[in-house]
């Protein structure tokens, strides 16, 4: 059985909701039948390769909130990720854009270490507020992984894997998605949003008695 997840590797509620459907995978008594695959979707295609800002100043401006009113915004979302043992420090990390981290997930795929990838990426700018623009952190993700250096630098000079991601997000809007975290459980059974584990535990039951039954 296979799961499909839509998420950005900024997206404070896509790293809420994996921890979720993982704490729901670990008492799931088929996990070793389920293969997990993350697929590309950026929220934000027109921001800066480099970032200039910091994400509290892009939200508050998308939001129309002062930075006192964007930062108590914010920290719900970290209350809800401390919660699920995860420590948010990205305020203040360098909004921009993620496609060039999605390609790297692409290559990683390939490479058979696309979720290992996934945790750095996302331990680098949550918890650490590092910039996903910044090519020495998206090497440093990679190289923590035993990616080859010689494909990532290939990677990262040019637009490889640009219509994987690009398909990506075609078929999530395909599905009717607009938004991440979105997940697809067996082709049939989509789930939106950082729901609780025991949603993602019923989801999986389901999933897998329609498989026995069919």
């Amino acid at each position: 059985m296979r799961i499909e997840i839509w998420a950005d590797v900024v997206c404070p509620w896509c790293y809420i909701g994996k921890r979720r459907l993982e704490r729901a995978l670990d008492a799931f008594e088929h996990r070793d039948a389920v293969e997990v695959v993350y697929r590309s979707y950026e929220l934000d295609p027109f921001a800066p390769e480099v970032g200039t800002e910091t994400t509290v100043q892009v939200l508050g401006r998308k939001f129309g909130a002062d930075e006192p009113q964007t930062r108590a915004m914010m920290a719900r979302a970290d209350e809800v990720a401390a919660g699920e043992g995860l420590q948010f420090a990205h305020a203040d990390a360098l909004h921009a854009r993620t496609l060039t981290a999605h390609r790297l997930l692409h290559l990683a795929k390939e490479a058979g270490a696309q979720e290992a990838l996934l945790e750095e990426i996302l331990a680098a700018y949550f918890t650490r507020g590092e910039s996903l623009g910044d090519h020495d952190v998206l090497r440093r993700a990679a190289a923590a992984v035993g990616l080859d250096p010689a494909r990532v630098e290939e990677v990262l000079a040019g637009q490889e894997y640009r219509d994987a991601v690009m398909a990506d997000v075609a078929q999530a809007r395909a599905y009717g998605s607009d938004g991440v975290p979105f997940f697809v459980i067996d082709g049939r059974f989509g789930i939106s949003g950082a729901q609780p584990t025991e949603l993602f535990a019923q989801a999986l039951d389901q999933a897998w008695s329609s498989r026995e039954s069919a």
